[in-house]
């Protein structure tokens, strides 16, 4: 469905097919549109799409702004209200107002490259004549992310400049480690766990998964009285988990290695202040038994060695069911602040990761 930068809608494309069954990432949806129909599109949001699950493949309609008009379009029918929880890129002009904040700070040599577009970020290649640089733009819930990139050092990505849910960051080299080997697998843990147990620094608005905070955080999910046993018992698992000497800390919050490029963390969006161990679960998510058994040594020894004296092993054990419920927060709170039509990325994760914490507690005792 298109747009113009005021809002007017003009009709629609014919349905067409592209390679990536993944919704988000647009920049092949841009680059179809450009070779099949000669216009230059700007994906602003999805309108509707298929009722999948897990929301991978399939129909999808986006809404998406043009600079010309071509002929030929569809007849289409789009509701232009706005919504309050609407992201600043989702809106006609909003992308461009993002890349004119990014021109203050470098010099593009030619039209930004649209790569990824859904209600987490706007994730934008924009060329130099060194190299490209990075856009991102997240939303209010996560607008820390620069202030944590501004503090992490060279474990992260070098930023150029940063505004409220916004940065710009300089090219990362290398390839994402999505199928990293377990020697440099190992190599993340050792380098998280070094900053970790270092970490003494404050950022405003970081999310808080600290005990009182948390507890008071998960009181939402008390409906189901499976649940409400759990969060009974968390005052005295978080008593427990203390005893262990793995401190709180700075969480990644998506700490898994496709957020390595080459030897860079990148992706800070979801951090957040609370146990250290929070950090783990993703990082071994669908790896396998032998996979954990192969670096779960790993992350226990850097942790005795910064914090001699504690005891990972069992603080991994109890952390399990509270860093699931964890995972069910950050879902519940993606759908409370994101508009109906992007609901479709994460309609059922908190009730899978609510359901995932109960099973984890009958396997966790304390």
């Amino acid at each position: 469905m298109l747009c113009t930068r005021d809002g007017e809608v003009l009709g629609a494309l014919p349905r067409f097919t592209v390679d990536t069954p993944w919704w988000m990432e647009v920049a092949p949806v841009v680059t179809a549109a450009r070779d099949r129909y000669d216009v230059d599109v700007t994906v602003l949001r999805i309108l509707e799409t298929e009722e999948r699950w897990p929301p991978h493949g399939g129909a999808v309609s986006y809404l998406a702004e043009i600079d010309e008009p071509p002929s030929g379009l569809e007849v289409a029918t789009v509701a232009v209200e706005d919504h309050p929880s609407r992201a600043r890129w989702a809106r006609p002009g909003g992308v461009a107002e993002l890349v004119a904040w990014a021109d203050q700070f470098v010099d593009r040599t030619g039209p930004p490259q649209q790569l990824r577009t859904w209600n987490l970020s706007l994730v934008a290649r924009l060329p130099t004549s060194n190299r490209p640089v990075w856009l991102k733009a997240v939303p209010p819930f996560m607008a820390h992310e620069g202030a944590v990139i501004d503090l992490v050092g060279g474990i992260g990505p070098s930023l150029i400049a940063r505004d409220d849910g916004v940065v710009l960051l300089e090219h990362v080299e290398g390839e994402d480690q999505y199928d990293a080997p377990a020697g440099d697998r190992a190599t993340m843990i050792r380098r998280w766990v070094d900053v970790q147990s270092r970490w003494d620094r404050a950022v405003d608005h970081l999310p808080d998964w600290r005990v009182d905070s948390f507890i008071a955080q998960a009181e939402r999910f008390t409906v189901q009285p499976e649940v409400a046993a759990m969060l009974d018992e968390l005052p005295a698992r978080f008593a427990a988990l203390a005893e262990c000497g793995v401190p709180e800390t700075l969480v990644h919050g998506d700490f898994h290695a496709g957020n390595w490029r080459g030897t860079t963390l990148i992706d800070w969006a979801d951090s957040g202040i609370g146990h250290a161990l929070f950090d783990r679960p993703a990082f071994f998510s669908g790896k396998g038994e032998l996979f954990e058994a192969e670096l779960c040594p790993v992350w226990d020894d850097a942790w005795r060695e910064a914090v001699p004296g504690s005891d990972p092993a069992r603080a991994a054990h109890l952390v399990a069911p509270i860093a699931a419920l964890r995972q069910a927060l950050i879902y519940a709170i993606f759908v409370e602040n994101i508009e109906p039509s992007e609901h479709c990325y994460h309609r059922l994760d908190t009730e899978e990761w609510i359901n995932r914490a109960v099973a984890l507690r009958s396997r966790s005792p304390l």
